[in-house]
């Protein structure tokens, strides 16, 4: 056997053994890059929803306002146990803090009311997380898996000879590959 067909062998076996072990790894920085590129008009941590409305009893002002009073406010919400805490940035509007981030702006004057929901986006939240790298260990672990990219990079290019390997369509492919970045680089 000659030298190249060995190399393109293990190359194939290397190639493939790292894809299957890291597919989960690609799959998980693959996702969370899409949503952290349209992080303006996604956020990848919380899912944010605001509902506008009018209260139509009477609200009592800054000075007799209390949690007791603000707890029925709370309820068509579904939100009466998770109040934690409540201020008057203006002389009329009230804005109550809940428990997990959700707020409640209400202008007590006129009854109008705004509630912002704050819900954590379990799964892409915690691919997020990971892409931000969350600590030490997995520090390691994302340059274990950069090492590894580079190597199925590289014995992805040498295993397949002929016209579909780097001297054929493969080379044609790796050089627009290249380029591409390249013209980002200088041109946006």
């Amino acid at each position: 056997m000659k030298w190249s067909n060995n190399i393109r062998k293990w190359s194939r076996l290397i190639h493939r053994d790292l894809s299957f072990f890291f597919s989960g790894m690609v799959l998980i920085y693959a996702i969370s890059g899409i949503v952290m590129n349209h992080r303006n008009t996604i956020n990848p941590h919380f899912s944010i929803t605001r509902k506008e409305y009018k209260i139509a009893e009477k609200l009592p002002d800054e000075a007799d306002m209390n949690k007791e009073k603000i707890l029925p406010l709370l309820e068509p919400l579904g939100e009466s146990g998770n109040y934690t805490k409540h201020y008057f940035p203006k002389t009329d509007v009230m804005k109550v803090f809940l428990k997990g981030g959700s707020n409640l702006l209400v202008n007590v004057k006129t009854g109008e009311a705004v509630y912002e929901s704050v819900t954590r986006r379990p799964l892409i939240g915690a691919m997020s997380r990971l892409h931000y790298n969350p600590g030490q260990w997995w520090t390691y672990f994302a340059d274990i898996f950069a090492i590894a990219l580079m190597i199925i990079t590289l014995s992805g290019i040498i295993m397949l000879k002929g016209n579909k390997g780097i001297i054929g369509r493969g080379g044609i492919e790796l050089i627009a590959g290249i380029l591409i970045p390249i013209l980002f680089l200088f041109f946006f």
